[in-house]
């Protein structure tokens, strides 16, 4: 296996296309994932006890609109930056390069948090599906987690093109298969005749203070529509396909999440007591589930979305390695991290930032066997350290999109579309400050060190970086670079 060092281009001679990125941004967000797992929440089956109540479509379709603004920051800025750390070199451009160094070790760490995370919920509802399912156990949690393991490593390594396509295959059958369901149970419940009632705010309890508060966990549905400008440096025509691939991914998903969320709603004739009985076994999963069960299906078909939903899951975990690395890669190039993590396979890829990555995935895996730090009462230990993790991961990457939206007024104040850009910072901030505001309220201990956690590392991603000598303009160093070697430049 030969490597290269940081003076080489990613991806090889290969170049993505539109749907490769659509992919990555798609695959990331989890849709299938994030419909069978987050609507309680926008409900307000959450620690505050707030939410939509049956008013959930509505929640989301104002997150949409608020994510859609933040979608047109960040489609604007890739027109201008295509580079693998995107996400850190936007804000280093608005912000400066200090606030844009500590950002990306923020955003970074989020994303490996968010993958180190999953991994073992993966492995944990694989294992606890079958002895549910079947009566069975063929294999243990730790060796489901090691499959997964090798499963992602192999994957990254082999090209990210392999992991788009990959990424998409498994989002595409799953949201097909959630689709057609959740389509079903609107017309089969008759709620096709109520769309109103689900859109209106007095489906919340506490009206459309219940609505907003929603509209903090509709965000997160979201997160990870962003990162297809990961790819900027590896995606043909960037400046036309990454701004497409990140406006199609959160338009195209934004139609899902209303769908399957009403549909949820509708399946329990909108009540919010029969969807909090159902909260545990998982609103959706209910719903595929024999009409004896509440469901509108069969045991056929909720083992279908069980497994539907395990792909998805698979789909985010490679979408964040693939994040991560190339995020971490960035920073080393940029001399803001480690030198070895700037190493470049044969293949193209980031051999060096994955090593890293990959060594965090084995040390969470460690400690969700040995260890019981993250423990919540009543749920197993890879459920408990996929709640740390995520809700982490979530607040770093809120608080990203809020430097961004902030940023954003100075780093694109020579567009000629300000009004746009006014509008478009304006709702950014309000819905991502709505998410951060979201991520800490009434959360319980352990989990909610985990925000904590992260206003720490930006405080120490600050200080280091006050204490380099040269902050990074948010144009990376590639004058040692060969011509052929230098790649899409930031403009």
């Amino acid at each position: 296996m030969t490597e290269q060092s940081g003076k080489s281009t990613l991806g090889g001679k290969r170049k993505l296309t539109l749907i490769d990125a659509v992919a990555q941004s798609v695959g990331l967000m989890g849709p299938v994932f994030s419909i069978a797992f987050l609507v309680p929440l926008l409900v307000g089956l959450n620690a505050s006890g707030n939410g939509a109540g049956t008013a959930a479509s509505l929640s989301v379709v104002i997150a949409a609109v608020g994510v859609v603004g933040l979608g047109w920051i960040v489609a604007e800025y890739t027109r201008k930056i295509q580079a693998a750390g995107s996400l850190y070199d936007y804000v280093t451009d608005g912000l400066g390069g200090r606030v844009g160094t500590a950002s990306g070790w923020l955003y970074y760490t989020g994303m490996l948090a968010l993958g180190a995370g999953i991994l073992p919920m993966i492995g944990g509802t694989i294992h606890d599906t079958i002895l549910g399912e079947f009566g069975k156990q063929p294999l243990p949690y730790l060796v489901w987690d090691l499959i997964l393991f090798a499963i992602v490593g192999s994957v990254i390594y082999l090209g990210v093109a392999l992991s788009t396509r990959m990424q998409l295959s498994l989002a595409l059958i799953s949201i097909s298969v959630v689709l057609v369901f959740s389509i079903y149970v609107i017309i089969k419940s008759g709620g096709v005749h109520h769309v109103a009632t689900g859109l209106s705010p007095s489906g919340s309890p506490q009206h459309w203070k219940g609505v907003f508060f929603g509209v903090l966990y509709g965000v997160l549905l979201f997160t990870g529509f962003e990162t297809s400008a990961n790819l900027g440096e590896e995606t043909e025509n960037p400046g036309r396909n990454i701004p497409r691939a990140v406006l199609i991914s959160v338009l195209a998903i934004a139609g899902f999440y209303v769908i399957g969320t009403f549909a949820q709603i509708a399946g329990f004739h909108f009540s919010l007591k029969a969807l909090g009985n159902a909260a545990n076994a998982g609103p959706l999963f209910t719903l595929a589930g024999p009409s004896s069960a509440g469901g509108f299906a069969g045991v056929g078909i909720r083992r279908l979305v069980e497994l539907v939903v395990v792909l998805d899951m698979i789909a985010v975990l490679i979408g964040c390695a693939v994040s991560a690395s190339r995020g971490i890669f960035a920073l080393a190039r940029d001399e803001r991290m480690p030198s070895p993590f700037t190493k470049i396979s044969s293949r193209g890829t980031p051999s060096g930032a994955l090593g890293f990555v990959l060594f965090v995935y084995a040390v969470v895996i460690g400690l969700v066997q040995w260890s019981h730090a993250f423990a919540l009462p009543q749920y197993p230990e890879y459920f408990s350290m996929f709640s740390f993790m995520s809700t982490y991961g979530g607040f770093a990457i809120a608080v990203i999109y809020l430097l961004i939206s902030v940023g954003a007024l100075r780093g694109l104040r020579n567009d000629d579309k300000r009004w746009q850009l006014y509008l478009a910072a304006g709702v950014g901030i309000l819905v991502t400050a709505g998410a951060i505001y979201g991520a800490v309220y009434k959360v319980t201990s352990p989990t909610v060190y985990a925000p904590y956690a992260a206003v720490v590392v930006l405080i120490v991603g600050l200080a280091v970086s006050a204490a380099i000598y040269r902050a990074p303009s948010g144009h990376a160093d590639f004058a040692g670079l060969s011509e052929v070697d230098k790649g899409p430049q930031k403009v």
